[in-house]
């Protein structure tokens, strides 16, 4: 496989798109109010529909998606495309119902959300930390490990020059703008991702001769070198099909249904990096907008990912769909299968000179918009969630340099991550991030939505079901590991319960041992007073219409009001002069320090809940149709594909 960009076409687009990158990012620094935490963590509150829908959409497909997605459709057909459809009911059920319960709490993190629903400090440090473990461990290594692959076959770069670079670009302008600066730019990488991916769809497409011939080559892509007398090496019989056996398939569809579903309610309703967007936006008819244009985003896939992983092994099947050890080693290094370089192999066998180099752009772009996400959601989380707590007297300034150092914090930890990536990526990754979420996630997914839903939990129902949920998913994990798939071809020897039960049908199991535990726990323990719920759940949230003068930056009084035991966590909203006076130097100094820092808006003005809540009425109607029409598009893509 020919690597590296060599001609100056490709090299003057990739040149040509670090500027634009870099130029939106910077551009995003004139926003006002930069300098305050709303500014900096949310954007203000004060984003429109169509960048919160884009930046939704780009913080979920990541560099991950082109090479895992891509990978197992050329592995096992478009079965993998139901956790991307099923978004559009997903990103409803944030909007019309866990939005409205976030905002009515003025909460700027999850875990932030969970202290004021339950009182105490167990459960949101607990998952503060889970959080951001979780995220170095799944979501950033995983996406660097694909975004290295990605480049280090195309580029012929060393790996960790390549990552450096990347990450450094990255962290410039997601220290400097926070929140506004990552939405803007998921803008336009998504624009960039979209022309891309079309592009090399339509080439491959013509080159294989369109749907037809896909579905027909497809069936008869198997590598020259297989296992004698056994079906290694030849694509399933239902790789054009959803729905799948329910005993012999790689995704049976109950399991698969049940987990892209309720699975996925923590991905998509009780995840930072997703809820912060949304939380971003001017009020909740913004929201609905973005989170719908997201929802219809998530039918590209397929056509932008999938296919052409699967046009990449009709074309390249010995080396994309091989089965033999000793032959994926000397292709790619990974003797449990290929199927990863998928997409960068179609890239650079299909693309004319500058279009080239458009796909590395658009790789780029998957990489940093994910990165940017991620880096934002997490610096959110410690300095909001941890920090103020083991320093309940920070200042609003103090709080916004943290947020910044703890970003560049995350690069280094993430380089260091790469090895280990490295070794234990597996031949399939997006399966392996499945899984992963499965196990690990389901969990706190049940638990937000029983905690909005249902008035009679309590903290100790919560926080003993989700360590519940968790030790299941824990040791499932850990017998994944000990007991790794057997190649193919040979007999499988693992623990019944890894080897018979699937990962989707776990990750629901895990639901219904977090739910149960903690509905029995509530029931046998104290429940909260009615008084104490105000505003944070569904059944006593503030409404758009209702008469109370409610703002989203809390005070302490408002706190300590809510719960005794937060007593010492500061309002982050509260300005500087008004919490301590702070000595910054003047001259050129204070100018470095106020570029870096952002300054305050003297004039603005808080955000009233119920201004955030409240929907004009034609609006809301337009954004109600949406709904209803992106639901029966969904079913129809299923019913269709099914």
């Amino acid at each position: 496989m020919e690597t590296g960009l060599t001609h100056w076409g490709d090299i003057f687009v990739v040149i040509v798109y670090f500027c634009f990158v870099l130029g939106v990012g910077l551009w995003s620094l004139c926003r006002p109010n930069r300098g305050t935490t709303s500014g900096y963590f949310l954007a203000g509150r004060d984003m429109v529909w169509w960048p919160i829908g884009a930046s939704l959409f780009a913080s979920n497909i990541g560099s991950e998606h082109f090479i895992g997605l891509a990978g197992t459709g050329a592995a096992s057909g478009i079965g993998m495309i139901a956790y991307e459809w099923m978004l559009m009911p997903l990103v409803i059920l944030l909007s019309w119902i866990f939005l409205p319960v976030y905002i009515s709490a003025g909460v700027y993190t999850l875990p932030e959300y969970l202290q004021r629903r339950f009182g105490g400090q167990r459960l949101r440090v607990y998952l503060s930390v889970l959080t951001l473990v979780l995220y170095i461990v799944t979501k950033i290594a995983v996406c660097i490990y694909a975004g290295a692959l990605f480049i280090q076959l195309s580029l012929g770069w060393d790996m960790y020059l390549s990552i450096v670079l990347l990450l450094a670009i990255t962290a410039v302008y997601t220290v400097l703008g926070g929140l506004a600066a990552v939405i803007y730019t998921d803008t336009l990488q998504t624009a960039i991702m979209m022309i891309g991916s079309s592009i090399l769809c339509g080439i491959g497409f013509v080159k294989i001769g369109g749907l037809e011939g896909l579905q027909e080559r497809y069936m008869t892509a198997v590598p020259s070198v297989r296992v004698n007398n056994t079906t290694c090496g030849y694509p399933r019989q239902d790789a054009f099909h959803i729905f799948r056996s329910l005993t012999n398939s790689d995704l049976p569809w109950i399991g698969t249904i049940l987990q892209s579903s309720i699975g996925c309610v923590w991905y998509w309703c009780a995840d930072q990096v997703i809820v912060q967007r949304a939380l971003a936006a001017r009020n909740l008819t913004h929201a609905k907008g973005g989170a719908i244009l997201a929802g219809y985003l998530k039918i590209l896939p397929l056509f932008f990912m999938i296919y052409p992983g699967m046009i990449s092994r009709v074309l390249y099947a010995d080396e994309v769909a091989c089965v033999d050890a000793e032959t994926c080693d000397r292709v790619c290094g990974n003797p449990g299968g290929c199927s990863n370089i998928a997409y960068p192999k179609l890239v650079l066998g299909l693309m004319p000179v500058g279009l080239r180099g458009l796909m590395m752009a658009v790789m780029m772009s998957a990489i940093m918009s994910s990165l940017t996400s991620i880096f934002n959601s997490s610096s959110t989380i410690f300095t909001m969630d941890l920090w103020r707590r083991f320093r309940s007297s920070a200042s609003e300034r103090e709080l916004l340099l943290v947020g910044r150092v703890f970003i560049v914090f995350l690069c280094g930890v993430s380089i260091a991550w790469i090895p280990l990536v490295k070794s234990s990526a597996g031949g399939q990754l997006f399966v392996y991030i499945q899984a992963i979420q499965s196990y690990l996630g389901t969990a706190i997914g049940a638990l937000f939505f029983t905690a909005i839903i249902w008035k009679r939990m309590n903290e100790k129902g919560a926080f003993f079901g989700i360590l519940a949920g968790h030790t299941c998913g824990v040791i499932r994990m850990i017998l994944d590991f000990v007991y790794p798939g057997p190649e193919c071809g040979v007999a499988d020897t693992r623990p019944a319960i890894v080897a018979n039960m699937h990962y989707s049908y776990f990750g629901t199991l895990v639901i219904i041992v977090s739910v149960s535990v903690i509905v029995v726990v509530s029931l046998l323990t104290e429940p909260l007073p009615e008084e104490r719920l105000e505003g944070l759940t569904w059944w006593t949230k503030v409404s758009g219409s209702r008469p109370k003068d409610t703002t989203l930056e809390l005070t302490e009084k408002n706190l300590e009001e809510k719960d005794a035991d937060t007593q010492t966590m500061k309002s982050s909203d509260v300005p500087a002069s008004e919490d301590r006076p702070e000595k910054v130097g003047g001259g050129l100094c204070k100018r470095w320090v106020d570029l870096i820092m952002g300054r305050a808006d003297e004039h603005a003005v808080n955000v009233n809940v119920q201004t955030q809540l409240a929907e004009d009425p034609k609006w809301q109607k337009v954004v109600n149709i949406n709904a209803v029409i992106g639901m029966c598009v969904m079913m129809f893509m299923y019913g269709y594909f099914g």
